[in-house]
């Protein structure tokens, strides 16, 4: 945004508070984006495993959910103990104004979950599974379980695509079709996870798209979920009811093989929040059985810088004190215990929380895994369109709640990061909202202030008009200018009050220039020249204030405008979507002009003629980088802050005091005979 040079020094000292601005402008963007960079990285940390998308030989019970809906049935008694199973698969869609639900009753989990106000890239209403992630880690609420295996590998061989592993004891009991974490082997290229298939009494296989053909030796091999709850997971329950169903309904699955029984309900009403019930015991006694989100959000293959996955987080609510833990900060299987508001995971703009009835019982597992993208991401560029050469991996988040009672009753949210919608979700503690979930990371303070005025703006003013969030930062803009206008007069002010008492302040400095700057001397210089200052009303510090002003304001803004749902995929004009780049870069082209043009218009006596050309094009150049790539948002709010700033400019240079701060920089460029100056104009 336009700013007022404050000229209060002799000569040089103004281009170097130029220069020292510059470097902190610098300073401060590039340290806001290693701090994200640091918080949220694009890549899951070395120890995490890769993953592989399942193979496509797999058995029919991690094979995608069939279609089919035949009405489900109850099998005979076994070893005397009643067996409820249903003899097919079937699907249960529940729906209300906000998603449609898809239920399998194979495991009783979610294989599709809706948003029917939001749509995906392709403008299909967004499925906020992440279909990829749940072939390999599970879908959405499944049941997780503690009782996981592991085994060591003797040796590990690929040919074509297809990797052999050779197991030095004992393979786990139904390994076949599970996912497993491979880790250790001396050859890097073959960890990761994979859906397996056994072989032999010793020996497994799975697919990888990318390694060349030899072999290595050594790692461990252990399950990702337990016996119990991959059991459960493929075993077909019986529902409540099949087809469609409208909310407010409540959708139960129960499952006995005789000794493991379990039963999940669901109820529903009309907002984005559904309560579970889980109960599982094996012989009548409670089974520890959680209900999970084991990763991943369906959107996040849209952006195709991985941001979306490097904004996955884990969110916690203890007590009223809200956390959030970038993927590096996360040890998948770990279990943290209550009390718990609320828990989840969450991308930059939906999320899946958990709100246990009961805080302090509750107990959560935090799962990070690693994905391979490299084929379901989005790309752009000039290779978009041929296959990739090497594997992409993005950091999958997911979290399991249970209770220590054995019974898991919790309601769950699964929607927008909306703010409204945030604010009215309540925790079993009711002064307790979700609303600690819409994080702006450094400027969190200032971006949560400056998006709720965004947020009013667009609300009762331009929420009708076509492109409404544009409209609404161009008006918030402007309002912003209008309210530092002030600040900014004073500032030339202050400028010109500076300038009138210049020429006493160089005879101060004539009269003390003999003395070293070590010399106590020097003391009553400066005490001289503060004492001019205040006799005069000047205030050395004036011209600061705009600049403190409109800089956290412009990084708050950098930092915000990718993380609100409210603005994905809003336009403006030809503006596609206001957190992407401008397709036709017109407003970094227009931001290079107007940032020069404030350079132009605005006086700068004192400055050193060169310095002064140096910083007419350096400040443009580097606006301009700065908006090429980045949201087209920041583009719009620092561009029309130029062009108001430039306006401001104008008028304020028809003034007595801009026409007497010109004829104090003219007299002191002619006296320093500077050739090439750009001085302000009319």
């Amino acid at each position: 945004m336009a700013e007022f040079s404050n000229p209060n020094q002799q000569g040089g000292q103004d281009n170097k508070s130029l220069v020292t601005m510059m470097v902190v402008l610098v300073a401060v963007l590039f340290g806001a984006q290693f701090y994200h960079s640091k918080m949220n990285p694009q890549t899951a940390p070395p120890s995490a495993p890769a993953v592989s998308a399942p193979q496509t030989n797999a058995p029919p019970a991690v094979a995608p959910f069939s279609p089919a809906n035949p009405q489900p049935t109850v099998t005979a008694s076994t070893a005397g103990a009643s067996a409820v199973q249903a003899s097919a698969e079937a699907t249960t869609v529940v729906e209300n104004e906000l998603y449609r639900i898809t239920f399998s009753n194979r495991g009783g989990q979610v294989t599709s979950w809706i948003l029917k106000q939001y749509p995906d890239d392709g403008g299909k209403p967004l499925d906020l599974v992440h279909q990829q992630a749940a072939k390999v880690f599970g879908y959405p609420l499944s049941l997780y379980t503690y009782d996981g295996s592991s085994t060591s590998i003797a040796a590990a061989s690929r040919n074509n695509r297809v990797v052999t592993l050779s197991i030095a004891g004992n393979l786990p009991p139904g390994i076949t079709g599970r996912s497993v974490a491979i880790a250790g082997v001396s050859d890097s290229s073959y960890n990761g996870t994979y859906v397996v298939t056994q072989t032999g009494p010793n020996s497994l296989t799975y697919t990888q798209d990318y390694g060349d053909n030899g072999t290595s030796t050594g790692g461990n091999l252990s399950t990702l979920n337990g016996s119990t709850g991959e059991a459960l997971n493929q075993a077909l329950f019986v529902p409540s009811a099949t087809g469609q169903l409208s909310a407010p309904t409540i959708l139960t699955f129960k499952y006995s093989n005789g000794a493991l029984q379990a039963t999940k309900t669901f109820s529903f009403d009309a907002t984005y929040v559904l309560h579970a019930e889980v109960q599982v015991t094996r012989s009548g006694t409670p089974e520890r059985a959680l209900l999970s989100w084991p990763g991943g959000f369906g959107d996040q293959n849209e952006t195709p810088d991985g941001r979306a996955y490097a904004n996955g987080q884990l969110d916690t609510d203890r007590n009223g004190s809200d956390d959030h833990l970038a993927p590096k900060k996360i040890s998948g299987g770990q279990t943290l215990n209550g009390p718990f508001d609320w828990v989840g995971v969450s991308d930059s703009f939906f999320a899946a929380v958990f709100l246990p009835d009961s805080p302090t019982t509750a107990t959560v597992a935090t799962l990070n895994n690693v994905l391979d993208v490299s084929k379901t991401m989005k790309r752009i560029g000039f290779n978009s369109s041929s296959a990739p050469t090497k594997a992409l991996d993005m950091p999958i988040l997911g979290a399991a709640l249970g209770d220590t009672s054995g019974t898991t009753q919790t309601r769950i949210f699964v929607g927008p990061k909306a703010v409204n919608v945030l604010k009215a979700v309540h925790a079993a503690n009711t002064k307790v909202t979700l609303e600690p979930m819409l994080e702006f990371g450094f400027w969190g303070p200032i971006g949560k202030y400056l998006f709720l005025s965004l947020h009013l703006i667009h609300d009762h003013m331009v929420s009708s008009w076509r492109g409404s969030w544009g409209w609404a930062i161009v008006i918030l803009t402007v309002l912003i200018n209008l309210l530092i206008l002030p600040f900014r007069v004073k500032t030339m002010q202050s400028a010109l009050k500076m300038q009138r008492i210049q020429p006493q302040m160089d005879a101060i400095k004539e009269k003390y220039k003999k003395f070293k700057v070590t010399d106590p001397k020097r003391n009553d210089m400066n005490a001289e020249i503060m004492q001019l200052q205040k006799d005069h009303g000047v205030n050395m510090f004036g011209g600061c204030i705009p600049t403190l002003i409109t800089m956290p304001l412009l990084f708050a803004f950098f930092t915000m405008l990718p993380r609100v749902v409210e603005l994905r995929q809003s336009h403006w004009l030809w503006l596609p979507n206001l957190q992407a780049a401008d397709p036709y870069h017109i407003l970094p082209i227009l931001m290079v002009i107007s940032q020069f043009l404030v350079q132009f218009y605005t006086p700068s006596p004192g400055v050193d003629p060169q310095q002064q050309k140096m910083m007419a094009f350096m400040m443009p150049a580097f606006s301009g980088y700065m908006t090429w790539t980045y949201a087209s948002g920041l583009a719009l709010y620092w561009s029309v802050g130029n062009l108001i700033g430039i306006a401001q400019q104008a008028v304020m240079n028809r003034t007595s005091l801009g026409r007497e701060m010109r004829e104090i920089a003219a007299k002191r460029a002619r006296r320093k005979a500077g050739a090439g100056t750009i001085q302000g104009r009319k």
